[in-house]
């Protein structure tokens, strides 16, 4: 919710934003930004156990893990801890103990073989 905007900055109240729920269960999205070419800034909160299926990064994503552990192939990313993926990486993600993830998103990912 907009607590302020001017010609300069846009303030969001982001404790009053609703989480809402993502197509996979135990995953919730807040949007904090998008505009109008795809650029996207969300807040994701994963219950423990919960999984994002595969998809591909279309442009950069940059995560920063905020409270937990997201976990890839790859490796896992703690709270405190950042991680960006190249265009076009391709992966799952899951949390064994729930997190709550900053997402900057030059693109949307593809889910469902998109």
């Amino acid at each position: 919710m907009i607590i302020k905007a001017t010609d300069r900055s846009t303030y969001l109240d982001v404790s009053r934003i609703d989480w809402e729920p993502m197509p996979y269960p135990g995953c919730w999205t807040k949007v904090l930004y998008r505009d109008a070419t795809g650029r996207l800034t969300t807040l994701t909160r994963m219950e423990p156990g919960a999984r994002l299926p595969e998809h591909r990064h279309v442009g950069i994503e940059q995560s920063f893990v905020l409270e937990g552990t997201l976990v890839d192939d790859d490796g896992a990313c703690t709270a405190g801890n950042f991680v960006w993926r190249r265009p076009g990486s391709v992966h799952s993600a899951w949390t064994p103990d729930g997190c709550i993830v900053l997402g900057v998103f030059e693109q949307p990912n593809e889910f469902g073989g998109g």
